[in-house]
């Protein structure tokens, strides 16, 4: 099947399904409060487009975070241009599950940066054009920029905003939507 992005079909099934959630009153079951409180296993599935990596595993179970889960991820996530490991919050791994979730995607999301260093991060600032936040929230590893595969962009960017999680950004040239969980905000969104 050939998804043409162009369409709003995708956007058109997220807001009418949002919107049954709404009316039946479960749109607070979504909150990033309750996601902690999730007895079901969570997983993920990475793929890294700049080191060519895939990862898969189940990172929760219980309510609880697998410590073994977590260290992967962080060494999967780290920063691409230097090897620098950072430590990602475990809830922009739920974040990335509940969109995931959302919008119904099987395939693995496809990353583009996850944990930056300081180094990089001032690199990229002064390289990007300043499209590179000076207190980016990738430092603190809080942040994360995907793309999901048969999802179009604005589609994913849609689900992230629904769930008033934390930060959004929407890079369609680029072909990425950022995520973090800062504050709630959002910038070049459709």
């Amino acid at each position: 099947m050939t998804i043409d992005h162009r369409t709003p079909v995708f956007r058109r099934r997220f807001l009418r399904q949002a919107s049954r959630f709404g009316a039946a009153g479960l749109l607070p079951a979504l909150a990033l409060p309750a996601w902690g409180r999730q007895q079901e296993p969570r997983a993920l599935t990475l793929a890294h487009t700049h080191t060519g990596e895939r990862i898969d595993l189940v990172y929760a179970e219980g309510g609880s975070y697998l410590p073994n889960a977590l260290r992967a991820l962080n060494h999967f996530l780290r920063d691409h241009y230097t090897g620098a490991v950072g430590t990602i919050d475990p809830q922009v791994f739920d974040l990335m599950h509940r969109v995931q979730q959302l919008v119904g995607a099987t395939r693995p999301f496809e990353i583009i940066s996850g944990y930056r260093g300081s180094d990089t991060n001032e690199r990229l600032r002064e390289t990007r054009g300043g499209g590179v936040a000076r207190h980016s929230l990738h430092l603190e590893g809080r942040a994360i920029d995907v793309r999901l595969p048969g999802v179009p962009l604005n589609h994913l960017c849609d689900a992230a905003l629904s769930l008033r999680a934390g930060g959004v950004g929407y890079y369609p040239r680029e072909k990425f939507v950022h995520l973090d969980n800062g504050r709630v905000r959002s910038w070049g969104t459709v």
